[in-house]
């Protein structure tokens, strides 16, 4: 009952925002033109805003000769200078937290979140939760899980807090409130400092609500694995079902994990096995998470699991912004949150009302947290119009980004992660690529290197330094990437990788050795089955500390 009264009052809070979208979908152009000029004239008297001429901006035209198109370390001296204290600089409002994000050349990225973009964030966040009620009304009516993640404790680099407690911070205030109100796992469980706590209490959390009627996480895989945790706990999990405690909530007073003692709930859940899905929660009729790109086959996986269930691919969000909004069996572009622009494969700039269906686009964004133009590194395809507005799907990433479960890994940020690690294991490899093996579950990367052998602690200290990418380091804390092997490989190893991109259709001329490929199958490549069958390939049978 509490659940479906939050849920309404939520669903009646967006829909102001919901029909201030509703009306920029019918005028793409004249809704992006009112944001951008909005931006512009609240910045002008920043640093930013005076060495790029905001004050004489006065058309899309002029934004786009006086500000540079930029990739996030073209903005890093600004950002620096934020995250030290510094005001004014690309904003004239506060910068209230730095929220970080993996980078390129850099570990992560620290994006400035202010009280604007907060809103530009609700402007798209409204919409969703509208049309995700009033396609599935039922939903309303019962708890959800939305994808509460462990807090990440961040190291702080000035004054301006780095991060979120939880998910629900990018609402904020009453309306953050109100979802917590309505959540199936309460808001505490992400402080869950162990990982399989975190885990055991989720799903306890989500076998006490029966009616749970929404799933919405980001990578399926995280989902999954959630379900595949139910087996292995299955007995001890019923059994506080029943009795309304909590038996693995460790050497700390977690006092909030105990409920109301569930017997009958218990009982009818043993007849059931942890793999009946549409049995444990009847009520359940739509996941929402990625679908797109690297995730459509996990999501496609999810849902063979869950029959009966509605897959609602989500949009295109980012830490930086949001590109687009899930509305029925479309996207629309989020043109009443920030200023949007496109480059096409010509490098020709497009604004959202311009692009054609069919074709492929970099997103560009503007928003107020102050990034102008920034490269947000997506490349999305038009797949529709919904009124005016093009409707997309994201088909990848255009910076050379690998990206399994949303770890990002970036070609600079490996190779860079790489030179430590040789320098760490005293290795001089004249061949080193990291990649994905074919392993389905849970997702893995290797080190293809040269090499007599390499030390038991080489995959230990490989593990860490790219753990300094947090969404990797995430990846690896919920399970949805195994460490990484460590393979060694002969010294022919860079003609073999050579011989199978010219199979593939390269010229020899343009093949250039990468640190980081996206391909999953060069273990097959690069390590033959003869050396593979004798061991010389591989280092030792069954060595220690997953070095393989």
């Amino acid at each position: 009952m509490i659940a479906s009264i939050v849920n309404h009052a939520w669903w009646a809070a967006a829909s102001p925002s919901a029909r201030r979208f509703r009306r920029a979908l019918v005028d793409p152009a004249s809704a992006q033109a009112r944001i951008l000029r909005r931006i512009i004239r609240a910045n002008e008297h920043t640093a930013f805003g005076k060495e790029h001429g905001f004050a004489s901006i006065l058309s899309q035209e002029d934004f786009a000769r006086k500000v540079p198109v930029r990739s996030y370390d073209e903005f890093t001296p600004w950002i620096d200078r934020v995250a030290r204290g510094e005001q004014g600089v690309l904003t004239a409002e506060a910068v209230a937290r730095l929220v970080p994000s993996s980078g390129s050349t850099r570990a992560r990225k620290l994006i400035p979140f202010t009280r604007t973009l907060k809103r530009e964030f609700n402007a798209a966040i409204g919409p969703w939760i509208d049309a995700l009620f009033r396609e599935q009304p039922t939903l309303a009516r019962g708890p959800a899980y939305w994808s509460i993640t462990p807090a990440i404790k961040h190291a702080q680099v000035g004054p301006i807090p780095i991060g979120f407690e939880d998910d629900r911070e990018y609402l904020g205030g009453v309306l953050a409130t109100l979802v917590g109100k309505a959540m199936a796992v309460r808001p505490e469980v992400p402080r869950l400092e162990r990982l399989d706590e975190f885990r055991y209490a989720t799903l306890l959390s989500l076998l006490r609500t029966p009616n749970l009627r929404l799933v919405s996480v980001w990578h399926p895989s995280f989902w999954s694995l959630l379900l595949d945790e139910l087996a292995t706990n299955w007995e001890s999990l019923l059994a506080d079902v029943a009795s309304g405690e909590c038996s693995r909530a460790g050497e700390n007073d977690h006092t909030w994990l105990t409920a109301l003692p569930m017997p009958r709930r218990a009982k009818k859940l043993a007849a059931t096995r942890p793999d009946e899905i549409a049995r444990i929660w009847p009520d359940l009729c739509v996941v929402s998470c990625w679908a797109d790109a690297g995730a459509a086959s996990p999501a496609q996986a999810l849902m063979d699991r869950c029959p009966g269930v509605t897959l609602q691919p989500k949009g295109l969000l980012a830490t930086e912004g949001v590109v687009s909004i899930p509305v029925r069996d479309k996207h629309p572009l989020a043109v009443a949150s920030h200023f949007l622009e496109f480059l096409d494969d010509q490098g020709s700039v497009r604004l959202a009302h311009q692009l054609n269906e069919g074709e492929t686009y970099e997103v560009l964004l503007t928003t107020s947290g102050g990034l102008y133009r920034y490269r947000l590194g997506d490349l999305v395809r038009v797949n529709g119009i919904v009124n005016r507005t093009p409707s997309i799907r994201f088909v990848g990433r255009c910076d050379g980004v690998c990206d399994l479960v949303g770890e990002k890994l970036n070609e600079a940020f490996v190779g860079s992660a790489l030179e430590r690690w040789c320098s760490l294991t005293s290795m001089r490899p004249t061949f080193a690529m990291f990649a994905p093996t074919s392993r389905k579950s849970p997702c893995q990367y290797a080190l293809f290197v040269t090499g007599d052998h390499a030390p038991e602690s080489a995959a230990e200290k490989l593990d860490t330094l790219l753990r300094a990418n947090p969404h990797y380091d995430w990846a690896r804390q919920c399970g949805q990437l195994a460490q990484a092997r460590v393979r060694i490989v002969d010294q022919n190893a860079y003609e073999r990788y050579a011989a199978a991109l010219v199979a593939r259709g390269m010229r020899l001329g343009d093949i250039k050795p990468t640190r980081l490929s996206a391909r999953d199958d060069w273990e097959s490549v690069l390590i033959p089955h003869d050396a593979e069958s004798q061991g010389r390939a591989s280092g030792p049978t069954a060595p220690p500390h997953g070095l393989t």
